[in-house]
């Protein structure tokens, strides 16, 4: 299984695979051309009230655990069954505009799909 987590703001690579915007918003100044996304499960993304709370000055911990709560839903569980079978097909490539992938929920995804 093969994923990774980059920026959408880098250029698409050809090794990336699959490519999956897994924000809720559109990434501001991105043209929707430019950005070569193949799917956007917006049913993958935290909510609403999770991302404002983490903004907000939330723990990267509890977000995790919230994200993670909130992943157990049936449209989310479905999407995400389906993202782990793409996984298991060839490289997938999770991509977010958050400036800290590595603290986002892109990198949650990347470990539940991982493992």
């Amino acid at each position: 299984m093969s994923v990774r987590v980059r920026r959408i703001y880098e250029p698409p690579e050809p090794d990336d695979g699959l490519r999956v915007l897994v924000d809720r918003l559109w990434p501001r100044g991105l043209a929707k051309d430019a950005a070569e996304i193949d799917e956007w499960p917006k049913g993958l993304t935290p909510s609403s009230e999770l991302r404002t709370w983490y903004h907000g000055g939330g723990s990267y911990e509890e977000f995790r655990r919230r994200y993670e709560a909130e992943l157990d839903a049936p449209e989310a569980a479905e999407l995400l069954d389906g993202l782990r079978k793409s996984a298991r097909a060839g490289q997938v490539t999770l991509l977010t505009a958050s400036k800290k992938p590595e603290q986002s929920h892109a990198s949650v995804l990347a470990e539940l799909l991982a493992g």
